[in-house]
């Protein structure tokens, strides 16, 4: 499974034909900016800055040129700042950008995925015919080692099978259903509970080998640099 190849924009509802599978996405852009900017806790780091350096918010907000309210905001979460807000509040400290993005991995390395926050995509957004579609199960997770997809693939004839290959290593899991995948040219049948671990950097592609098609979860190693 090629992650370089997944699109990041859901739309907000479709149906792609043949799948027979739904969606329906009501979160704004905004919403997932706010839930995905979040998890870096911006507004915790900006409240920690301050008190370290002993600011009061109305000093803060004179330096800055901002209003007392809306650091408040910023501190508690309740407003995503700009880049250039939080440009103007790094130069204030005389830290860089990044000090509000890094540091997550010295923290803590523990990041939940809720179910309902998740979104499924179709393989390519722009296939009539997807050979499957996926979920993202770590997405808000910084600095992977890995990618862990939970993968829907509806009942395909071959010729609908996509082939591609990527870097790294890839494993799948079975969860139900049949899935086929074609590796070396030869059409593999996986039932549910059985699993595959092989080189993605030879050409492969996957399908549903079955009515109601079947579901894997799709783990990709990231190549070392």
């Amino acid at each position: 499974m090629d992650e370089n190849r997944f699109s990041n924009s859901a739309g907000s509802a479709r149906e792609f034909s043949g799948a027979n599978i739904n969606f329906d996405v009501q979160e704004t852009s905004d919403q997932t900016i706010q839930r995905v900017l979040s998890t870096y806790e911006i507004g915790h780091k900006l409240r920690q800055l301050r008190l370290k350096k002993k600011i009061a918010l109305v000093d803060l907000g004179k330096h800055t040129g901002l209003s007392a309210s809306m650091l408040s905001q910023l501190e508690t979460g309740k407003m995503v700042p700009t880049l250039p807000t939080l440009a103007r509040i790094a130069m204030v400290f005389d830290v860089g950008l990044d000090f509000f993005f890094d540091d997550r991995r010295r923290r803590k390395v523990f990041t939940i995925v809720r179910k309902d926050d998740r979104i499924q995509f179709a393989e390519r957004p722009d296939s009539p015919l997807p050979s499957y579609f996926f979920e993202c199960l770590a997405f808000s997770a910084q600095e992977k080692g890995l990618q862990a997809y939970l993968a829907d693939f509806p009942e395909r004839p071959p010729e609908a099978a996509r082939a591609h290959l990527h870097e790294g290593s890839e494993f799948i899991f079975v969860i139900r259903g049949q899935l086929i995948i074609n590796f070396h040219d030869e059409d593999n049948v996986l039932c549910e509970g059985d699993s595959v671990y092989f080189d993605p950097t030879e050409q492969h592609s996957y399908r549903g080998g079955a009515p109601g098609g079947a579901q894997a979860l799709v783990v990709t190693a990231i190549p070392r640099t």
